[in-house]
């Protein structure tokens, strides 16, 4: 089984280039099948949820051009299918996506339940309350989604809690429904600006997106685009992150400086010095972090999925931090394999009490998920000695790759496959 196997001690210092933003490349792929007209996605991640995504729609009849790692052309006037039978996708929160994007085009779909990380509770009931809102039969019947209606029609519809996902999906489906709709209490991520907007440069009316209030004129038909997925918020700020956990000096090249700026207020409050350009942030990491409290909110407030790589970094804090996770009741999994690493943190319900401590050990230790995952990397990249990460899995369903790019900031990390290939690395780290 494939792990990362490092020695820590040493500074990131350099400048690494963010990908596409993973999430939102999720949807406008789903979105991408809701027109008869060729559409090419540009800026794509090649991370392993983005490649089962294709995959999916490829089966469904869509065809698909990859021009290179980070283009594609696809052309879904042959899909025949709105039956998802692909495995993989039970692997993938993101499954979801078609629903939404199937329903609004064909008036049905067949999808089976949302997989990913197991972060959670992660229901979907405010999709499936967007969705006949509007007027579908909604069914969940042995592990699938199945939804139909003979028109779809718009509807007001209040979300009962702020959710990206049902945001997304409702939007997709309203977008190609009759008459006019007004998602209350929206989400306002940063990746749902860009599906509507890609939406909108298929022909959409979707105004609001980014405010909790969105407002879609259905049309009758999508035409073909070419469009750039934004940055990725979350691989920026781990990046970022990299720079305070390891004490080093890291510009961080190609994103949105607006979408950083919970995280760059969290790194300021630790002692870091940032530096922010029109589309790239400095940050430089200081000999001992300050400890400081952390509660993660929906966008624009502090991100669920940088909640680890904070509580990595207040790990080594001097002082006593609060973290407290709002999102996701199963977040702090990763902070048993921190123990493992020397770091002090009591988890108590949805709170950890962190105490720092001044440097962390190389350990063995597993991801649990993509963005703990993520996170333990860096925790390893700061501890004295070797550490192995077990379970990359996860990190590579949304970094691509990872272990490269760390290798540009003189990480000392490499992906390995076997016990002979992680013997040479330890030999060659003596």
């Amino acid at each position: 089984m494939a792990q990362y196997i490092m020695r820590g001690g040493n500074p990131l210092v350099g400048e690494v280039t963010v990908s596409g933003a993973k999430n939102a490349a999720l949807g406008i792929l789903a979105a991408a099948v809701m027109t008869d007209e060729p559409v090419r996605i540009e800026n794509l991640p090649d991370v392993r949820d983005i490649n089962v995504m294709l995959d999916a729609i490829r089966e469904i009849g869509a065809r698909i051009e990859r021009i290179d790692r980070h283009t594609v052309n696809i052309d879904a006037s042959s899909v025949d299918e709105v039956c998802v039978e692909s495995d993989n996708m039970k692997r993938i929160r993101a499954s979801y996506y078609l629903i939404g994007a199937l329903l609004g085009k064909y008036r049905k779909a067949d999808v089976p339940m949302p997989g990913g990380c197991d972060i959670g509770s992660r229901p979907i009931d405010q999709h499936l309350k967007g969705f006949r809102a509007l007027g579908a039969d909604c069914q969940v019947m042995n592990g699938r989604v199945v939804a139909g209606a003979k028109e779809l029609a718009g509807s007001h519809i209040f979300l009962d809690i702020v959710s990206v996902g049902a945001t997304i999906n409702i939007m997709m489906a309203a977008a190609l429904s009759r008459g006019r709709t007004i998602i209350e209490n929206a989400a306002k991520e940063p990746h749902i600006v860009d599906v509507a907007n890609f939406l909108n440069s298929m022909g959409a009316d979707i105004k609001g997106a980014g405010t909790d209030v969105i407002r879609i004129r259905g049309v009758e038909r999508f035409h073909g685009t070419t469009y750039s997925i934004i940055p990725d918020q979350i691989e920026a700020g781990t990046f970022m992150f990299a720079a305070a956990i390891t004490r080093g000096d890291i510009m961080v090249k190609n994103l949105i400086p607006k979408h950083m700026e919970a995280i760059s207020a969290k790194l300021i409050e630790m002692g870091c010095e940032i530096l922010e350009f029109d589309d790239s942030i400095r940050v430089v990491g200081t000999a001992r972090l300050r400890p400081t409290n952390v509660k993660t909110l929906p966008y624009p407030g502090f991100p669920t999925d940088m909640q680890p790589q904070a509580g990595t970094a207040l790990a080594l804090s001097r002082g006593t931090s609060v973290v407290i996770e709002s999102i996701f009741e199963s977040r702090f999994r990763y902070v048993d394999e921190l123990a493992r690493m020397g770091a002090t943190i009591k988890v108590e319900g949805n709170t950890a009490i962190i105490t720092g401590v001044e440097k962390l050990s190389g350990a063995p230790i597993r991801a649990c998920d993509l963005r703990a995952g993520a996170a333990l990397v860096l925790a390893g990249l700061s501890a004295e000695g070797i550490t192995t990460v077990s379970d990359i899995q996860y990190i590579q369903r949304g970094y691509e790759h990872f272990e490269e790019k760390l290798k540009g900031l003189g990480a000392e990390i490499a992906l390995v496959n076997d016990e002979r290939e992680a013997q040479k690395f330890m030999l060659c780290a003596v």
